[in-house]
């Protein structure tokens, strides 16, 4: 028998440890555990793709709603302003009646949730027709919220919400304007009525979710209140009847 020409000895071993070196990675990927992956960047977030696959999970959002929340989320990640890839996206021109509130997993592209949600007395019936910044004002906020820290409130377990949006949303810690359960947010109230219950402005939940969409959604994460007027004007506070400051009226 001959022997192997020592070339080709050489080139076997590297070939064994480049072959070595690539299970290692591979397995340390497969295995990596969730909070170390990779963070998504805003330019994945707004490609058709993550769209179409959002709006296939959730068929009843309107894809304006989804665009303008994703839209936000790259524009508040960019700044540093959120800390995980979740989206909670509220369309506000659904009656209460219907489940008008949606929480993604943008990393998996996933749906989490899909629920009732309150909006403020003042804001309408059944549809809400008016929106405010103003404290007093009884009314729905829209835009921009990343969610802050929990706490133990008169509504119980709550999670306080920050509004990013200058003129339409920003009095929201102010106004304390948080999530939190209600009772009057259950399907034998809306059947009843014909409508939910209505808050004081808060995006309330059902009792029996609140606890574990709270603790989804806390720390840094996107809730977008969206309403089709915002796709009308440039200047929302106008066309959403946006109450002025009591100084003004």
């Amino acid at each position: 028998m001959k022997p192997v020409p020592r070339l080709l000895l050489v080139f076997l071993a590297l070939s064994l440890t480049a072959a070595a070196l690539s299970a290692y990675a591979s397995a340390a990927t497969l295995t990596a555990p969730a909070g170390l992956q990779a963070p998504m960047t805003p330019s994945v977030m707004t490609t058709p793709a993550i769209e179409t696959a959002l709006l296939s999970a959730a068929p009843t959002l309107r894809p304006e709603a989804l665009r303008s929340a994703l839209a936000a989320w790259e524009a508040l990640q960019s700044r540093g302003e959120i800390a995980r890839p979740l989206l909670t996206v509220i369309d506000y021109g659904l009656p209460s009646t219907t489940k008008r509130m949606w929480v993604f997993d943008l990393a998996s592209r996933s749906l989490l949730l899909h629920e009732l949600v309150a909006h403020g007395r003042n804001s309408g019936e059944d549809l809400t027709e008016s929106f405010s910044n103003e404290e007093g004002s009884l009314k729905t906020s829209l835009g921009a919220f990343v969610t802050g820290d929990t706490y133990i409130g008169k509504n119980g377990y709550s999670l306080r919400l920050r509004g990013m949006d200058p003129g339409l949303n920003d009095h929201a810690e102010a106004r304390t304007i948080v999530v939190h359960g209600a009772p009057y947010v259950d399907e034998e109230v809306a059947h009843k009525l014909g409508r939910l219950g209505r808050s004081h402005g808060c995006p309330a939940v059902r009792p029996e979710i609140a606890r574990t969409f709270i603790d989804e959604v806390k720390d840094r994460t996107l809730l977008y209140a969206w309403h089709p007027l915002m796709e009308k004007t440039a200047e929302p506070t106008r066309s959403l009847q946006y109450d002025p400051p009591q100084s003004a009226r």
